[in-house]
């Protein structure tokens, strides 16, 4: 044994070997009224909780940091802790130290990490709190989602960018990863997420399966329509595996694990979520989709939006449900109102009631479950009673919850405290034994006062006072002028410089029978909550359900509300491939606009007979960019069952949205911005539908300007060719584009007006047909401010390169370099003719993609200057 190991105290060897167990995380470790941390914990916990370090055993051999804070600031200090990405293992005392003679027994009650917490302090209300899972086998992954704090247990299988649109969509707080495949991980996905690495046994399909099984006590998991997701499951049963890890083993609020169907939602790769700013944006101060439409009351409701906007719909009867609900709450508007005011009341019923299943609720919140199942009382009522038939079901869906009220209502006090530990939290007439000692405890100060008064009038002494303290208990004070008059039996225990403290029998067989009625009472509230909250577990389903129902009509009167507040028309889907929207309007821009400024609607009409690519030309700030956003905004807003910022708009169903919108850098992963966009454009043009709606905006432009305009053309060549004929708008500087519309029919030209006046020119943000002839740029420098003589010398600039590179020159160029290309193929001789034809025959046209297919032609054209070099 070696020397520090000799010196070790008892309470640091038992802290060693609890940390040792749990070497990864920050041990907070109960040492009587606080929670100490220890060395490179201490270091770590004082820098996070801007709380003093100093040291225990200063100057010995066993010199070691200490940081600590009081046991009852847990839920000050534990979310700051979690927040900074900390795994906390809670250490607490197993036994009263009163009844010990060693030291304590302790052990780690709880492990609280990013995605396991329960905590209301490091939640936030309005979003989920997932924990993630995946795990790779060969090209299929699976995902698991789960939200401790609500119960929600989600499931997928795909290719790795299906799953990594859901991790972007469902934002999870920490990811669990196998540590074999932790470089796979961090290759396909990045290094933003926060991960956790397992051993690699637990991702074994026997072991998540039975672990699955045994927790919903099914015998197979084909009820939950997941039985066939096989990479699914064993990333779901890595779940439950590291949540008995980190000792969270009363579950019974995960009552049922749902897979994300792939083919019920629309497709969003993780570009157009980013490009669209949805739910998230890289601008400081941005504001995204969701912050303009979130008109939920509750946080459940809230919660439930961000789903909804994550995964909109492509199933039309469901759409037109939601559509349906809305169009009804729109003329009701008192029924708008009473809902939205009832919902309100209701609060967080869903956090509450998982609460009740990890017991970690308290009497106040108990009430506070109570009251929200009194709301929705009038709720159910109103929805039941109503016309319309979506809402009569939702309404007939709802339990109204009355033996659990009644009983919650009969067992707690309306002003039930925080902490059952403060006592008056069960209601009288629940125990006859708590009302006799409660009874004892309130007549206690009548007997003392009847004491005092007797005692005063033995004794002769006036001003006799009975108090106590935490050293000695009850005590009678007898000022020094009467301690004369103090009877023998009573006895000294304390002289103060006016006066001395004593004790009597009485008084001893008083506070013995006083505190033994206080600790009973304690007791009896603990046991009588304990058996309320065991009793409540049958209503953990039931109330759930209620919790999802309302959530669902908080998001539909949110709807009614956005609609009736921002001027939002009701779509009409249908089975079509035609895109007509009239007089759309981007509902975030819109919503910025200073009060008074309209904001100028446009009308786009696509189809795939006549009109499936509307190329966008214009100067940069007139508004392209907007109204390719606005388009996709418009259809995914309809389809996730909202009203939409139209005079009308009429949508054959979309299956999947592309956008490739703005200038987006991923040089911190070692890709410049060209071959990000390369990328992004790559992923488009291979899963492309016929009822996809894709958006382009400035393809091309991170290379030189005829590389950007040959790729750009490619590109929508391949679009218009292509046997799904997706529906596209193309926004772009090049105006040559704009002669695709001579060749391909379906190609159609459109421009962002401008009006130019003498020295400047007036963006009028309106989209007419026709291609617009120049850039305005320049006109755009000027606005920005650009000094004087830098403008004067662009202009002189321009007109100088315009001259030189004109049209007609630019044409007799090509013609030269075509006939340069003929007079050397049609030298037979060439033996560069016989490779490059080789090359040509050798390569199968039918499966390759646009990328490669200017890969090869630049492999050519290398090949050709090549020649001409030599």
């Amino acid at each position: 044994m070696s020397k520090k190991a000799d010196k070790e105290t008892p309470l640091m060897k038992q802290y060693n070997a609890i940390k040792a167990k749990y070497p990864d995380a920050l041990l907070l470790f109960r040492v009587g009224d606080f929670y100490e941390t220890f060395g490179e914990d201490a270091i770590k916990a004082a820098k996070i909780l801007d709380i003093i370090l100093t040291k225990r055993g200063a100057g010995s051999s066993s010199e070691t940091e200490l940081a600590g804070f009081p046991h009852h600031s847990l839920n000050t200090y534990l979310p700051k802790l979690v927040k900074a990405g900390c795994r906390v293992a809670i250490c607490d005392q197993l036994e009263d130290p009163k009844q010990t003679k060693t030291i304590v027994k302790r052990g780690v009650t709880e492990l609280v990490t990013p995605g396991v917490a329960l905590n209301d302090e490091v939640l936030s209300s309005r979003s989920n709190n997932f924990l993630a899972s995946v795990h790779f086998d060969n090209n299929r992954l699976g995902v698991s989602f789960l939200d401790i704090s609500t119960g929600e247990f989600l499931t997928a299988q795909g290719n790795s960018e299906y799953i990594d649109k859901l991790l972007q969509n469902f934002n999870p707080s920490e990811v669990l990863i196998s540590k074999q495949q932790r470089k796979e991980f961090k290759e396909t996905f990045g290094a933003d997420f926060n991960t956790f690495y397992l051993e690699d046994w637990v991702f074994q399909s026997d072991y998540t399966y039975e672990l699955l099984t045994k927790h919903f006590e099914t015998k197979s998991l084909k009820g939950f329509g997941i039985d066939d997701l096989y990479e699914g499951i064993i990333a779901s049963g890595a779940i439950l595996h590291y949540l008995g890890e980190t000792q969270h083993h009363k579950l019974k609020h995960i009552s049922a694990i749902s897979r994300i169907a792939e083919d019920a939602y629309v497709w969003m790769d993780k570009f157009t979520i980013r490009n669209l700013e949805l739910y998230h944006t890289n601008n400081y101060n941005g504001v995204t989709l969701l912050d303009c439409i979130d008109y939920t009351v509750s946080p459940m409701g809230a919660r439930l939006l961000k789903r909804w906007l994550a995964l909109p719909l492509k199933n039309i009867e469901a759409i037109n449900q939601r559509h349906e609900v809305v169009s009804y709450f729109l003329a009701q508007p008192e029924l708008l109102q009473k809902i939205q005011h009832y919902t309100k009341q209701v609060g967080d019923l869903e956090r509450l009631i998982s609460k009740v299943a990890t017991a970690k609720i308290s009497p106040r919140e108990v009430i506070q479950l109570k009251n929200a199942l009194e709301a929705i009382v009038p709720v159910k009522s109103m929805a039941s009673k109503s016309d319309n038939e979506s809402l009569k079901i939702l309404g007939d869906t709802l339990h109204d919850c009355t033996l659990l009220r009644e009983k919650i209502k009969a067992t707690l006090n309306e002003a039930a405290p925080v902490n059952i530990l403060k006592g008056s939290s069960i209601a009288p007439g629940v125990s006859g034994e708590l009302d006799e000692l409660r009874s004892l405890a309130i007549s206690g100060k009548d007997y003392l006062d009847q004491m005092l008064e007797r005692e005063s009038e033995r004794t002769g002494i006036p001003s006799l006072k009975i108090a106590s303290n935490n050293v000695f208990g009850y005590y009678i004070e007898v000022r020094n002028t009467h301690k004369d008059k103090v009877p023998s039996e009573w006895i000294r225990k304390q002289t103060l410089v006016s006066a001395e403290r004593y004790i009597t029998e009485e008084l001893k067989t008083y506070e013995a029978k006083i505190l033994g009625a206080e600790e009973r009472i304690m007791a009896i509230e603990q046991q009588l909550f304990s058996d309320l909250v065991l009793w409540m577990h049958d209503y953990i389903k039931p109330v759930q359900q209620n919790a999802f129902i309302v959530a669902k009509l908080d998001c539909l009167s949110g709807f009614a509300q956005l609609a009736k507040t921002q001027n939002y028309e009701r779509p009409v889907l249908d089975e079509s491939l035609d895109l007509d929207i009239t007089e759309g309007r981007h509902p975030v821009i819109e919503k910025q606009l200073p009060p008074g400024e309209a904001y100028i609607a446009n009308d786009v009409f696509l189809n795939t007979t006549s009109q499936q690519i509307i190329m966008i030309t214009g100067p940069n700030m007139s508004g392209k960019s907007a109204i390719l956003r606005q388009t996709a905004l418009i259809v995914l807003l309809a389809q996730m069952g909202s009203f939409v910022p139209a005079k009308s708009a009429r949508l054959g169903l979309v299956d999947k949205v592309f956008t490739r919108v703005g200038a987006s850098d991923n040089i911190s992963m070692g890709e410049s911005t060209f071959m990000v966009e390369m990328n992004e454009t790559a992923s488009i043009l291979n899963n492309i539908s016929n009822r996809s709606l894709v958006l382009l905006d400035e393809i091309g432009r991170g290379t030189s300007t005829y590389d950007g305009i040959s790729i750009a053309w490619a590109i929508t060549e391949y679009l218009h060719e292509h046997p799904s004929k997706p529906k596209t708008l193309f926004a772009t500087h090049y105006h040559e584009l704009n002669e695709m519309s001579e060749t391909f029919k379906r190609i159609k030209n459109f421009n962002v007006s401008v009006k130019e006046l003498k020295d400047n020119v007036l963006f009028l943000r309106k989209l007419v047909a026709g291609g617009s002839a120049h850039s305005f740029g320049i006109h755009v420098a000027k606005m920005a401010g650009m000094p004087k003589q830098v403008i004067s010398r662009a202009n002189k600039m321009l007109k100088q390169l315009e001259q030189s590179h004109s049209s007609e020159k630019l044409t007799d160029t090509v013609k030269q370099l075509g006939s340069e290309m003929q007079l050397s193929f049609f030298n037979l001789d060439d033996p560069l003719l016989a490779q490059i034809k080789d090359e040509i025959l050798e390569t199968d046209i039918d499966t390759l993609t646009p990328v490669e297919a200017l890969m090869k032609l630049n492999e050519i054209k290398r090949m050709l200057v090549k020649k001409k070099q030599a």
